[in-house]
Parts: C-alpha cells; sequence; structure tokens
C-alpha cells in the first residue's frame, strides 16, 4: 500500500516498548525490535516527529486510584511497581531514544490521557500520526480512538505491535483498526517514505 506522506507534519508514535514490556509481549524480541528500530530509523531519516511514550510513576503511584482496575494492582504490588522502573521500565536501547525524540511519559492506557501529548502535536503542527506500540488491545486500541475523534490521519504499523491475545490483536489490525486508519506493515511504511522523499 502506497501512502503519501508529508513528514514535516506527521510524527510516529512509539508506545511502551519498553524493556521489560518487550520481554513480556513479543513473542520474538529480536525481530520486534528490529521492525520496530528500522520504522524509526526511516522516520527520523524522513525527518518526522518522534515521540516515545512510556508508562512510568511516581514513587507510591500517587496517580493510580483504587478504582482503576488495570493499575491498582500494579499500585497494591511492589514487584509490579519495581517492572516499570531502572533498566526494565526503560524505552528499549536499540529503540533510542535519540537526542531529536521527545518523551511523553504515561500513567493510564492511552498516550493522550492525563499527558501533553496533544499539546505536542498541535504545537507541531501534526496532521498524520503513525502508531505502533505494546500492546495493541491496550496503549495501541485506546490512542487510536483518541486520535481518530481529535480527526487525525492516523497509520498503524502492523507489524510493530504486539499482544498476548493473538486472536484479538488479529482482530484489531485486520476488522477494527482498517475503519479509522491505514494499517501497513515496516517494509510498506519504509516504501512510502522512500516514494516520498
Amino acid at each position: 500500500m502506497k501512502i503519501a506522506f508529508d513528514p514535516p507534519h506527521t510524527a510516529l508514535l512509539a508506545m511502551d516498548c519498553q524493556t521489560g514490556i518487550v520481554s513480556v509481549y513479543a513473542t520474538s524480541n529480536d525481530d520486534f525490535i528490529m521492525r520496530a528500530s528500522g520504522a524509526l530509523t526511516a522516520a527520523r531519516t524522513a525527518g518526522m516527529l518522534i515521540i516515545q511514550v512510556q508508562v512510568g510513576f511516581r514513587p507510591g503511584l500517587p496517580e493510580v486510584s483504587s478504582h482503576n482496575k488495570s493499575f491498582a494492582a500494579v499500585k497494591s504490588s511492589k514487584p509490579h511497581q519495581e517492572f516499570f522502573q531502572g533498566t526494565s521500565g526503560a524505552i528499549h536501547p536499540a529503540l533510542g531514544p535519540e537526542p531529536t525524540d521527545i518523551i511523553v511519559t504515561k500513567h493510564r492506557v492511552s498516550a493522550f490521557v492525563g499527558t501533553d501529548l496533544e499539546m505536542l502535536l498541535r504545537a507541531n503542527e501534526i496532521e498524520t500520526i503513525v502508531l505502533f506500540g505494546i500492546a495493541t488491545s491496550g496503549v495501541v486500541l485506546s490512542t487510536l480512538l483518541q486520535a481518530s475523534d481529535a480527526d487525525y490521519r492516523l497509520v498503524v504499523i502492523a507489524d510493530c505491535c504486539a499482544d498476548l491475545d493473538m486472536e484479538l490483536h488479529r482482530t484489531l489490525l485486520e476488522r477494527f483498526f482498517p475503519t479509522r486508519a491505514e494499517v501497513i506493515t515496516t517494509e510498506e511504511f519504509r516504501d512510502c517514505l522512500n516514494c516520498t522523499n
């Protein structure tokens, strides 16, 4: 699939690609990292804005309510908290961040909730968002829905998404995401950028 990109008005969001998360969710870490790294390199070379989104919390997780079913489990477990700290909580070293990348730290599933992501996108006159990350049914789905409602043009790099539920992963990528975004592979993304440049 050939998509025409306008790099100065396009942002690539690499979401929750933290070392610990990659080790749990990506069935073949090396292949996932190779594809994600390739997509990031192509986007940086094309001059796109790179935004690395990561999950992070203050000590004791004051951002998390006991009413939040997902994150309350993290708050009540010291090992789960440590999962998002140190080397495990850092963006995978093969993916950056590079000095020009912007890092957004979130405390919920969506990259938009409680962050300055929307401000960053508007300030940089971004019209198209390219998304990938872990998990497909988590941050990718939540962020895509909010971005769609905000009228961004959306592209999902399918083979740079991962999930523990493979059936749900496939359903989202093959049936649901195409109703709101273009869904392409890393190779197609790089080919599109080569045609754009």
